[in-house]
């Protein structure tokens, strides 16, 4: 089964919703999130929200990192992103709707072994906030989410007992859907979230 069938079984499980549409869209090319876009609209005539989650970690000494592993970074993480709001802005402008992207706190905070993924996360966060100021003007809301140490999947862990300290997954969904709750005259446009009480607090 498909990355994308399965996150729609697990949807469905969990919501009890059938209707959901799984589809798979490498995000940097911008023709295959075009094409995403268009099918979204073509089964619910329209979109109310994007979130741009899509991302990859390559960490070490520069003087370990490769021009391919830069440019992959890059173009998944900060490029990515740029193909999919220019995918969504017509269907957003029309919902009045909102976008989001995940960023990090590795967005504004520095640390060795992490030049790309720095690189990208301070590129993406100044870019969100760019777009949100250039779009707010057509009633589409702006947002980044910053979080620091998160219980997933990222880079083959596979989260634990051990992890129960971090950021949950759900603890995110749970801020995108109070964003959507909040009134739209109220613009967070900068969330940084950090575990409350990591083990260097302890």
């Amino acid at each position: 089964m498909a990355a994308a069938e399965k996150a729609a079984q697990a949807l469905k499980e969990a919501t009890g919703n059938e209707d959901v549409l799984p589809l798979e869209a490498d995000v940097r090319s911008l023709e295959a999130q075009q094409q995403a876009i268009a099918k979204l609209e073509e089964k619910w005539g329209g979109v109310d929200l994007v979130v741009a989650n899509a991302g990859v970690g390559h960490f070490g000494s520069i003087e370990d990192l490769t021009p391919e592993l830069w440019q992959e970074t890059i173009d998944i993480n900060l490029t990515g992103v740029f193909n999919t709001i220019k995918s969504s802005i017509d269907v957003l402008k029309a919902s009045k709707g909102y976008f989001i992207t995940i960023s990090s706190l590795a967005g504004t905070n520095f640390f060795p072994g992490a030049s790309a993924y720095n690189a990208s996360k301070f590129g993406l966060t100044g870019f969100t906030q760019a777009v949100m100021l250039d779009l707010r003007k057509h009633g589409i809301r702006v947002s980044t989410i910053m979080p620091g140490s998160v219980a997933t999947y990222f880079n083959d862990h596979t989260p634990s007992e051990a992890d129960a300290w971090k950021i949950q997954i759900e603890d995110l969904g749970e801020m995108v859907v109070n964003l959507l709750k909040l009134n739209a005259r109220t613009l967070p446009s900068k969330i940084e979230v950090r575990p409350s009480l990591p083990p260097s607090a302890r």
